[in-house]
């Protein structure tokens, strides 16, 4: 079976905050990051970030829960969190990124969560083919894993959902 490719597309991002927490590769288990989005729901940080900050607008795909994944002096970072309007508050607790406004591209990746095909090298490898063969140029420094409801939550007939997988255009 495997992860497709489903839809490829650009977006623009005004200026905006990214709140969430930082993780490192340390901060792995069994070299993944799936404890950390347990911790997540467990803690009920999302509720907290839906309540305190000012989201981005439907428009922006606002409300989505994120993977922001960055390159910080050659050190790789994994932050969890959402997208939020530049001057939201930051809710004690949490951290930020202040990003500019730019261009993202964007890939659907149409396949089984629970196997993990959506995730990885391959599906990323996939995204940036299908990007460069649109003629964008890529920041390859920030990515983003975002988890929309209702495509990623709502699995169809065949148990699989949409993972949006979005870059930084330069």
């Amino acid at each position: 079976m495997g992860f497709s490719i489903v839809k490829v597309y650009r977006e623009s991002l005004p200026n905006l905050k990214f709140i969430g927490k930082k993780y490192v590769d340390a901060d792995r288990v069994d070299g993944l990051f799936g404890a950390r989005w347990g911790e997540w729901f467990e803690n009920g940080w999302f509720n907290k970030l839906e309540k305190e900050i000012e989201m981005l607008p439907k428009e922006n795909e606002g409300a989505a829960y994120l993977g922001f994944m960055q390159f910080n002096d050659e050190v790789f970072e994994y932050w969890i969190g959402m997208f939020a309007a530049e001057n939201s508050p930051v809710p004690l607790g949490f951290e930020y990124i202040n990003l500019p406004a730019g261009d993202i591209a964007t890939a659907w990746i149409h396949g089984r969560e629970d196997n993990g095909e959506i995730y990885g090298i391959a599906p990323h490898n996939a995204c940036v083919d299908k990007f460069v063969e649109k003629g964008w140029r890529l920041n390859e420094k920030y990515s983003v894993e975002r988890y929309q409801c209702p495509r990623f939550t709502n699995a169809d007939k065949d148990g699989k959902v949409i993972l949006d997988y979005c870059i930084y255009i330069k």
